[in-house]
């Protein structure tokens, strides 16, 4: 049973934006708080965003101010908005619940390079 579902992902030049979309299970969004985490080459899975039940956000302190987290319960839709990329953002995206409670998906690539 596939419970997430990211998408969005590309490759971006610095200082670009790209927009994830992470699509969740009707379990998932409507009893978890939900987050973004990255993986990068030869690094350990990060949290970068997490956004509870009734919308409060919170971000890594790496984010500073780019990215934004969102989520329409509606579409069971969360959203990663990123700007100004650096190339050091490049990493497969990923999205679960949070606490994590689900199989971790593909993820969505995102490379930022000139």
């Amino acid at each position: 049973q596939v419970q997430l579902v990211e998408s969005g992902g590309g490759w971006v030049q610095p200082g670009e934006s790209l927009r994830l979309a992470c699509a969740a299970s009707p379990k998932i969004i409507s009893s978890y708080s939900v987050a973004w985490f990255r993986q990068g080459p030869g690094t350990q899975r990060e949290l970068v965003a997490r956004i509870s039940n009734d919308g409060r956000p919170k971000y890594g302190d790496f984010v500073k101010g780019r990215f934004t987290i969102s989520r329409d319960n509606a579409e069971r839709t969360v959203f990663l908005q990123m700007n100004s990329l650096k190339p050091e953002d490049t990493a497969v995206y990923y999205c679960n619940s949070f606490p994590v409670a689900a199989s971790w998906g593909q993820g969505t690539q995102v490379t930022v390079s000139s």
